[in-house]
């Protein structure tokens, strides 16, 4: 061998010849089994091969490559895994200039069906597989440097290369998941050589090479094969093995290739998006897995197509889950129906846990167009909304959308710290989101809340607040405060009067139950926490007399546990807020309240109102003045602290804005006693219209020094609150009277006009009541004289 290694060194140019002629001796020794000779000849080639670097190496590897695929066609397990090994070597050699005729196509087939050997003996299909790998792992470093080589990423070979790693991947696993002891050679190579390597851990290594070598341009002829391999041997579902794969695809590509992989991700979910739910879930889970990774370095763009595309399917799951009800054959059992939709709900929650996850580990900027994106695709009535269609999917669709949205925004702002209000709620995600507020539904009242919370509460106080309750010593729970900026001043003074009137509105809507006056209770906390100067301050008293006014007046017929609800809101927050401003005196008044509640009315406290047995009143006594807030007293109380008290004795009035009609949807009886209010207007009791004449009415004629006093009293209430109510709430007070004003006039001309008669009009009698059906100018007779 020696003497041989001289002699192709010194005379390189016989260096063909000496391989043709070693190939020949390999294949006839092949074929007459003197696989001794074989081992022999093999061996010459590989160390020829290894000691020789010279330009004309090239004929040579003609031929060693030649005898390998000899090797490799045999059936004999020990010819495959030795010519593996001399490829391996091959493989490894850095060669000086490509080359421009070789292909690898045969070595990748062969090498792939080895990775799936199905030998009988368990050792031997091992040492096959582990050959077969390995192959492949030398074709892939042979060719993915050579820039002529770049045809190992076309389809062809990705469809055999990653099935084939993917196999083995998945085997291992299925052996562990069974019980079987895992190689010890996971950590690395073995030190003891005889030691049989284990294929799966093998496989991964080759996997993640692969992946790490892959450009730009290659990441998805390296993605698709997964993801058929996936489908093909229905992986998703349970999708252990999926996510796996994907973590190591994650991690193994180039950071700035991820947004590539979810990219074809999305794709392949817009492929499925008529599956089996838990085929969906498992996408999504997958997809979970792949943003998680790649959120804090993902590109602009396909943050919103993530988002995009995950909406787009929710869409699709509650159409799948409401719109196959009312098609359901009548065989199939209701309890199908139930499991069909309760896997939806799997599908529903992967995807909110997705957004969540994603939207809450984007930066602050991102996170932020994001809440504006989802913000926009919540269906609000009375609204065009162009991404959504609810009229399909109905009122219950509709509602399963909005409810899912706000679930998902709410992971969104999940420790969203805003430096600003006024970049965290802009106009455009604010008044939507106080449209949905106004809903007549508990639970989206509730979500809104929330999200307005995670918002607002930049310090994390929430979780101090702890519940709906009379706070003893609010001192004690060490709320972290920072002085109020002057662009949350100005966001206040903008945005202030909307928030007080959706806390006005919201609790007293007669679906509050005990979490909406907790979550009211806390938004006025976090808002005094966050935002409130002594100005605020003054407008969060009014806002809670106003409520306290509203149950006690009971305008509206409201349950009594309502009412009750709203007066333990209102005893609880200015408990709140008279110890946060540290004014003794009007700690004093509120909890002599308070104490005389909790002994004559305790139904009027949170503690005891939202009580399973709490017995309710018949009726609110407002003559007993001191189990109610005074004004007067609490104007008192902050008359030296600097607060302009002269504002608390202006009645609090919520703005009345084209939010009321749009987002409620009108009761059927509002129209009815509407009616019914005209009809008794036109037609005065007879009764009424002659007034009994007595010596008391005459009486009050001539005295009218009373009236006069009345009417003084009425003219100075309504100066002062000009020259000193907000701008704000004059606008909104008259603005109030104006809308009614146009809303009552446009009822009344819907039901007043009629189509016009026309002169040859027919009049019939129809239920009592005349109608004139018009008839057309062409078929209308007119005198002879008329006629021209």
């Amino acid at each position: 061998m020696e003497k041989l290694t001289f002699y192709a060194v010194s005379a390189p140019e016989k260096l063909d010849r000496i391989g043709a002629y070693l190939a020949e001796r390999l294949s006839r020794d092949v074929v007459r089994h003197r696989y001794g000779n074989v081992v022999i000849a093999m061996e010459a080639l590989d160390q020829l091969l290894m000691a020789c670097h010279s330009q004309s190496i090239k004929p040579f590897v003609e031929s060693f490559l030649h005898m390998v695929a000899k090797l490799l066609e045999s059936r004999e397990p020990d010819l495959q895994v030795l010519g593996t090994n001399s490829f391996v070597k091959f493989a490894n050699i850095e060669e000086d200039t490509p080359s421009y005729h070789r292909r690898y196509d045969f070595f990748v087939s062969q090498f792939s069906a080895m990775c799936h050997s199905m030998h009988e003996e368990p050792e031997t299909r091992s040492r096959i597989r582990v050959a077969g790998i390995k192959g492949l792992q030398g074709v892939v470093r042979k060719t993915v440097n050579d820039e002529l080589q770049a045809i190992i990423w076309e389809p062809q070979h990705m469809d055999k290369l990653i099935p084939s790693m993917l196999f083995n991947m998945q085997d291992a696993e299925d052996l562990d998941r069974v019980g079987h002891p895992a190689s010890p050679s996971v950590g690395g190579p073995d030190p003891d050589p005889d030691h049989q390597e284990d294929p799966g851990v093998l496989a991964e290594s080759c996997f993640r090479e692969l992946l790490g070598r892959a450009a730009y341009g290659n990441m998805n002829h390296a993605v698709r094969p997964v993801l058929v391999h996936l489908d093909n041997h229905h992986l998703w579902d349970p999708n252990e093995f999926a996510v796996s794969c994907f973590r190591i695809i994650m991690y193994s590509i180039q950071a700035q290739h991820s947004h590539h992989v979810i990219q074809q991700v999305l794709n392949h979910l817009d492929t499925h998006s008529r599956n089996t739910p838990r085929v969906r879930a498992g996408i999504v889970q997958v997809l979970l897995e792949t943003v998680a990774i790649a959120a804090k370095g993902s590109v602009g763009p396909t943050v919103l197509e993530v988002f995009n595309t995950l909406l787009k399917h929710l869409r699709i799951s509650v159409d799948l889950e409401l719109g196959e009800g009312p098609r359901r054959s009548s065989t199939c059992s209701v309890s199908s129906g139930r499991a069909k939709e309760s896997e939806e709900r799997i599908v529903q929650n992967a995807i909110i846990q997705t957004i969540g996850f994603f939207g809450g580990n984007l930066p602050d900027y991102q996170r932020a167009e994001v809440m504006m994106f989802i913000m926009g695709k919540v269906p609000v009535y009375g609204t065009p909304c162009h991404s959504l269609d609810t009229v399909k999917i109905g009122h219950q669709g509709t509602k399963r959308i909005q409810t899912m949205l706000l679930s998902s925004l709410i992971m969104v702002t999940s420790g969203f710290k805003s430096k600003t209000m006024v970049a965290a709620l802009p106009s455009p995600f604010l008044d939507p989101l106080f449209s949905i507020s106004l809903m007549e539904d508990s639970e989206l009242r509730q979500l809104v809340l929330e999200i307005l919370h995670n918002i607002i509460d930049r310090h994390d106080n929430r979780a101090k607040l702890r519940g709906f309750r009379i706070i003893p010593n609010v001192a004690a729970l060490k709320f972290k405060r920072e002085k109020i900026s002057k662009q949350d001043v100005a966001f206040m003074k903008k945005h202030g009067q909307q928030l007080y009137r959706h806390i006005y509105l919201g609790s007293k809507e007669e679906d509050n139950v005990h979490k909406n006056y907790e979550l009211l209770f806390t938004t006025l906390a976090v808002l005094t926490i966050e935002l409130a100067n002594e100005e605020v301050v003054i407008d969060l008293i009014r806002l809670a007399v106003a409520l306290q006014d509203m149950a006690l007046a009971n305008e509206e017929n409201m349950p009594m546990v309502i009412r009750c609800g709203i007066m333990a809101l209102v005893a609880a927050y200015l408990n709140f807020l008279s110890q946060m401003i540290a004014n003794p005196s009007f700690c004093q008044h509120v909890s002599k309240v308070v104490e005389l509640r909790s002994l004559d009315a305790p139904y009027l406290l949170p503690e005891h109102i939202f009580r399973d047995k709490c017995p309710l009143p018949e009726c609110l006594d407002k003559e007993d003045r001191s189990l109610y807030f005074q004004t007067s007293d609490m104007a008192e109380c902050l008359a030296g602290p600097g607060y302009s008290v002269d504002r608390l004795s202006i009645s609090y009035v919520p703005q009345v804005t084209d939010e009321d009609r749009l987002s409620r949807r009108k009761s059927v009886v509002d129209t009815i006693s509407l009616q019914v209010d005209i009809l008794t207007h036109n037609l005065p009791d007879q009764s009424q219209l002659a007034e009994e004449i007595t010596f008391e009415t005459l009486k009050k004629a001539i005295d009218t020094t009373g009236l006069e006093e009345q009417e003084r009293e009425k003219r100075r209430q309504v100066i002062e609150k000009f020259q000193k109510a907000p701008f704000e709430e004059i606008a909104a007070h008259c603005e109030s009277k104006a809308n009614m004003l146009q809303d009552r006039l446009a009822q009344i001309f819907e039901l007043t006009i009629r189509p016009p008669p026309s002169p040859s009009g027919v009049v019939s009698v129809a239920a009592g009541h005349p109608q004139h059906q018009s008839v057309p100018v062409y078929e209308m007779k007119f005198p002879d004289l008329c006629v021209y």
